[in-house]
């Protein structure tokens, strides 16, 4: 059974993009994977294209969209929404309201960083390292974890915190 992966956030611009085109390069037929925002910016962020693009990333149909066409009569639910805006920033988190799993993993915005355009990568990198680290795990966890849903959702909460130990992060 393939599994519909939301992954929100306020911008849907940066962390969200993100891990929704790594999820699905990596996912192969296990999950249908989606991104969106509660306030979409209206255009992914050209660090963010740049850093799948450094990765060989697919950026095909990215773009930035309102969680509001996930949520409409008639729509396919999903399985899974994780949130991934940075609540220890104050930054506000999308609340969603339905009938699937719910997690957060929170990261800094890569987006709110003033400096250089090499500082400014350099944020990209991070927060898709991280991404890619809490994405490995994900995927480790064996399909029957979904059997369980106190289980999985104890599983993914750890995720959360999984932060990137080092540069060499990839899958098939």
């Amino acid at each position: 059974m393939k599994r519909r992966v939301l992954f929100l956030c306020t911008g849907n611009s940066a962390r969200s993009v993100l891990a929704e085109a790594t999820l699905r390069a990596w996912a192969g037929n296990r999950f249908e994977v989606f991104s969106a925002g509660s306030k979409p910016t209206g255009e992914v962020n050209p660090y963010a294209l740049s850093q799948l693009s450094a990765e060989g990333i697919s950026t095909a149909g990215l773009r930035s969209k309102s969680w509001d066409e996930f949520a409409i009569d008639g729509s396919t639910p999903m399985d899974l929404v994780v949130t991934v805006c940075d609540s220890a920033a104050a930054e506000t988190c999308p609340v969603v309201f339905g009938d699937f799993l719910r997690v957060h993993w929170g990261l800094p915005d890569p987006a709110a960083v003033q400096g250089s355009d090499e500082e400014r990568r350099e944020a990209f990198r991070q927060a898709h390292r991280i991404i890619k680290a809490r994405l490995l795990a994900f995927l480790a966890l064996p399909a029957n974890a979904w059997d369980d849903p106190q289980a999985l959702k104890l599983a993914l909460d750890k995720i959360g915190f999984v932060e990137a130990e080092n540069e060499a992060i990839s899958c098939g």
